[in-house]
């Protein structure tokens, strides 16, 4: 009895044959792909640079900032300790303008009562017209004394050099060395500033 010849396998039989008894191809790794996790890790480290990073410039900007900040201030300090200075500087000229403002005016009145006074000590007139000149010069002296303006009259006192210009000495057994012995011309003082110094004759001992 001839053998009956089997039929060719079909194309979907030999497919499930393939796919049931042998081992599938095993796919390649393309190239320049990344390893699992790989990216994760690279993306990490460079986020740990920047945090590290990130505080050292965040202390530099915070130690720069406190520097100007200290620079302003002592800018703002001089500035202040300048304008004080100016106000009181204004302020002392301010009062020295008032204080002294007449000084030239009356600094020419002396001259008139250093006349009215020579004529006192040499007049030989009648009494009533030495008694009109005294009558001026203590109203002269009087409007004098308004201004602030006293007389520097040191008889007898202590040479001064600050008040006294001496203009000779002379021995003398009646008054200290060194003491003013008559005053030729009295000085004038406005408040505390000198116009004119005393004329005066110093005393020195007898030989």
């Amino acid at each position: 009895m001839n053998q009956q010849s089997q039929p060719p396998e079909s194309d979907d039989e030999q497919s499930a044959e393939s796919v049931d008894g042998t081992e599938q191809p095993v796919e390649s790794e393309q190239p320049g792909s990344d390893q699992p996790g790989s990216g994760q890790d690279a993306e990490q480290a460079q986020s740990g640079e920047a945090q590290t990073a990130e505080p050292a410039s965040l202390e530099q900007q915070l130690q720069a900032a406190l520097a100007d900040a200290a620079e302003q201030k002592d800018a703002a300090l001089r500035a202040v300790a300048e304008l004080e200075n100016v106000r009181r500087r204004s302020q002392r000229d301010v009062q020295n303008a008032h204080k002294f403002g007449s000084e030239k005016l009356l600094r020419d009145l002396l001259q008139v009562a250093d006349s009215l006074e020579l004529a006192l000590a040499n007049s030989d007139d009648e009494q009533a017209e030495v008694e009109g000149v005294r009558m001026t010069f203590d109203l002269l002296i009087t409007v004098l004394e308004k201004n602030d303006v006293t007389r520097v009259d040191p008889q007898g006192e202590a040479f001064n050099p600050d008040l006294h210009q001496a203009m000779t000495m002379q021995p003398s057994d009646e008054v200290e060395p060194n003491h003013v012995l008559q005053v030729v011309q009295k000085g004038y003082q406005l408040h505390d500033r000198l116009l004119r110094p005393a004329m005066v004759v110093v005393s020195k001992a007898t030989e």
